[in-house]
């Protein structure tokens, strides 16, 4: 991210006693269902901003929450020292010490514990270097994560990876082994550790570094809190949609590469579970890219779309930025460390953003990912179904819909025998786009179908002029040139250069309704 100087309720605790009473303090039930429900009352959303430690103005974060707002805070960055790369510093510009000192770090996060408070700590961010990056001594590495950990007494850490701290793929095998020790260590000792891990986004999900991240960490068995995308910061990416609605697609998107990478590490999570091992950090306000403004309004929409879909973390870039820019902040196109660059009024991003998300951020601390059984899958139901049933047989127009595994696909492209979820990780693997579920008392949608005999079935020794339509095993395709004995097969394949282009189902529903 961008940095400038660079529960259980009471009702279900006192029925898990009773249980507990009931059956015996050693009942394999009652320890089941009781962290069950532990693990239910984990789940509970929270919200948590960053704060820039070393940015100027120095932002009291030990005040957060005053108003009623939400006192956690997840405070970064905790980079390699220019001088020492095993050595962590605050923004390579103070030691754990000399925050201790110079900022007085320890006591204002004491402080804001006294108020109820909960403290992460963020590793890396855009500027300057996470510690695995230039720490390749792996002990070395381990004891700079510990430091920080036992230094503020955290329950939770969140690995911020962007520029070098994502591309490089040495250290970010030094990064999992560590982090995977230093949770097995924690755990071992009764302790807690949730490991966040903060990754780039477009609104196509991860990018292949961001799942390669994520397929490391899991694979060197880091148990993951979660994974906090970026909703910020798009640049050519986002194209003609906006902020909200791009920023709405990163989480769906990521949300189906998360369960993917689970599923290749051996481990079957439910959607709801993999939604629950999701967070958002959008740039409030101005971003860099100065098309990109993220306001009021959309802080509100996001926020309503990520309760729906029940994330567990909510935060954003930065609670030093939650302001209005005073009069004398001339061009608020250019970023500021300490205003949003948007008119706010009385208004906050953090109320916005935060509201109903009520826990804190250490309650996924003590979570322990466990598989789940798969669902059994039934077959589709035509008569429940709006759309056709994919088949492997059948070839798709750009723009067609079908039904497969009770979720409705549409065609990017003209497409034959590609599963709709076939389990690839880019979208642009696949042909085919997740519209939704099918909903409940669905019936079948008359879909337009071109009548018999609308066009002459191709033949090899018909010479064909550009704009000529034949069908091909019923679909419809035109000629972009003059061409003869050149099947209409090889578009599929190769489309730039065969001279055939099928219709798409726009142009197929424009035909049928002009005939009518």
């Amino acid at each position: 991210m961008r940095r400038g100087n660079r529960r259980l309720s009471l009702w279900r605790f006192l029925l898990a006693l009773v249980l507990l009473a009931g059956v015996g303090a050693g009942s394999m039930y009652g320890n089941q269902w009781l962290k069950a429900a532990r693990v239910a009352a984990a789940h509970q959303p929270w919200f948590a901003a960053y704060v820039d430690v070393t940015a100027t103005p120095t932002f009291a974060f030990e005040q957060m929450g005053a108003s009623g707002g939400s006192h956690d805070a997840v405070l970064s960055f905790i980079v390699s020292s220019p001088s020492s790369a095993c050595t962590p510093t605050w923004g390579a510009a103070y030691t754990l010490a000399q925050a201790n000192g110079s900022l007085d770090l320890d006591r204002r996060i004491a402080r804001l514990r006294q108020q109820g408070g909960h403290v992460a700590i963020s590793f890396g961010g855009l500027d300057n270097q996470e510690l695995a990056v230039g720490c390749t001594d792996p002990d070395q590495l381990l004891a700079a994560y510990r430091s920080v950990v036992d230094q503020y007494h955290i329950d939770t850490i969140d690995l911020d990876l962007e520029k070098t701290g994502l591309t490089d793929q040495a250290a970010a095998a030094r990064r999992a082994t560590a982090i995977a020790k230093l949770q097995a260590e924690r755990r071992a000792q009764g302790k807690n550790l949730a490991v966040w891990v903060t990754l780039p986004v477009d609104p196509q999900g991860l990018t292949e570094d961001g799942t390669n991240a994520v397929s490391q960490l899991l694979g060197k068995g880091v148990d993951l809190a979660g994974v906090n995308v970026m909703t910020m910061d798009y640049g050519a990416s986002l194209g003609s949609q906006s902020m909200l609605d791009g920023s709405q697609s990163a989480l769906a998107q990521t949300a189906r590469q998360l369960s993917i990478l689970y599923q290749r590490a051996g481990t079957h999570l439910s959607d709801a579970t993999i939604w629950s091992k999701l967070g958002a950090t959008p740039m409030i306000g101005q971003n860099d890219d100065t098309n990109e403004i993220f306001t009021l309004d959309d802080a509100k929409s996001f926020n309503q779309f990520a309760r729906s879909h029940k994330l567990s973390r909510m935060s954003m870039w930065s609670a030093n930025r939650d302001i209005t820019c005073g009069s004398n902040y001339v061009d608020t196109k250019v970023v500021s460390n300490s205003c949003s660059g948007v008119k706010q009024g009385n208004q906050t991003y953090a109320a916005t953003l935060g509201a109903g998300f009520g826990g804190n951020l250490s309650q996924s601390a003590g979570v322990v990912t466990t598989a789940e059984p798969a669902a059994t899958q039934t077959p589709d139901n035509p008569a429940t179904s709006p759309y056709q049933i994919w088949s492997p047989s059948g070839a798709y127009l750009e723009g067609t819909k079908v039904v497969w595994h009770h979720n409705v696909y549409q065609a990017k492209w003209w497409t034959e025998g590609d599963t709709p979820d076939n389990p690839v990780l880019q979208s642009w693997q696949t042909p085919w786009t997740l519209v939704g579920p099918v909903l409940p008392g669905e019936k079948p949608i008359p879909q337009p179908t071109l009548a018999p005999g609308t066009y002459p079935n191709w033949t090899g020794t018909t010479a064909y002029n550009t704009g000529d339509r034949v069908l091909f095993n019923g679909v419809p395709y035109q000629a972009k040139w003059w061409n003869q004995g050149q099947s209409p097969a090889a578009a599929s394949s190769n489309a730039d250069a065969s001279p055939w282009t099928p219709l798409t189902q726009a142009q197929i529903n424009a035909l049928t309704t002009s005939s009518k």
